[in-house]
């Protein structure tokens, strides 16, 4: 096993599988067994979830209907509702889990506290860490780096549709070539927007390596903390990797 911690990110969207919106049962339920596959290893795992596929701000915004701070909030409950869901897939196949929450919610989840959440961890614990940072203007993905550096992970695993980072979008141009690792510097000066900038600014100022994945195939996170060579590594340093 090559990461012993490890922050994984999920997209909202990852959650709803093929539907437009909404929760989608077969999803969090395979993510739940692969999240088990790896806390049977021995890894201690935590987990940030968007809420994207509950409500999205931008379309509103560009309304004017919602304002971007609404917005923002709105989203932030969203990743509860995710995260209450998850946690009952989770402890369904046997894991033993803990809600830390950015925005205080007592009866819910527990207030965030990098210590505690810690502290769960080497209990065997899966954290999940919801309300994302509890401040307008920052993103999930942004949350995911922060607290992936809080919690002293040794990898932040952001797990998508696609198998890694590409030149451009594959799903558009069936040329585009697939990178195996890359570079902060590099995702910056490429644009990459599998994740914000403001992550992979934290990611390379704090020397956090982010692995983008293939979530949806079976297997695929496990092969990543047990250091399988799969999806794209962005890192400090252009390493070796594939």
């Amino acid at each position: 096993m090559k990461y012993k911690r490890s922050l994984l990110k999920l997209s909202g969207e990852a959650l709803m599988g093929e539907n437009e919106f909404g929760l989608h049962s077969t999803r969090f339920q395979q993510y739940a067994e692969e999240v088990k596959k790896v806390v049977d290893m021995g890894a201690q795992v935590a987990i940030v979830i968007g809420g994207g596929n509950i409500f999205r701000g931008f379309p509103r915004i560009k309304e004017k209907t919602i304002n971007r701070i609404e917005g923002d909030y709105m989203g932030m409950l969203a990743t509860v509702i995710n995260g209450i869901a998850f946690q009952s897939y989770l402890e369904n196949v046997g894991i033993c889990t803990c809600i830390q929450t950015a925005i205080r919610m007592d009866e819910i989840a527990e207030p965030f506290g990098k210590d505690r959440a810690i502290h769960h961890l080497e209990r065997g614990k899966v954290v999940i860490f919801v309300a994302g940072l509890g401040n307008p203007y920052f993103t999930t993905d942004t949350a995911a780096v922060l607290r992936a550096i809080e919690i002293k992970a040794d990898v932040l695993l952001k797990g998508t549709r696609v198998d890694g980072v590409y030149t451009t979008d594959p799903e558009k141009n069936k040329y585009a070539k697939k990178l195996k690792n890359i570079s902060f510097d590099m995702a910056y000066q490429m644009g990459i927007k599998v994740m914000d900038q403001t992550a992979f600014i934290l990611g390379n100022e704090n020397d956090l390596p982010i692995i983008i994945f293939d979530i949806n195939k079976k297997g695929n996170f496990k092969k990543v903390i047990s250091g399988e060579k799969i999806g794209t590594m962005v890192s400090k340093k252009k390493e070796n990797y594939g």
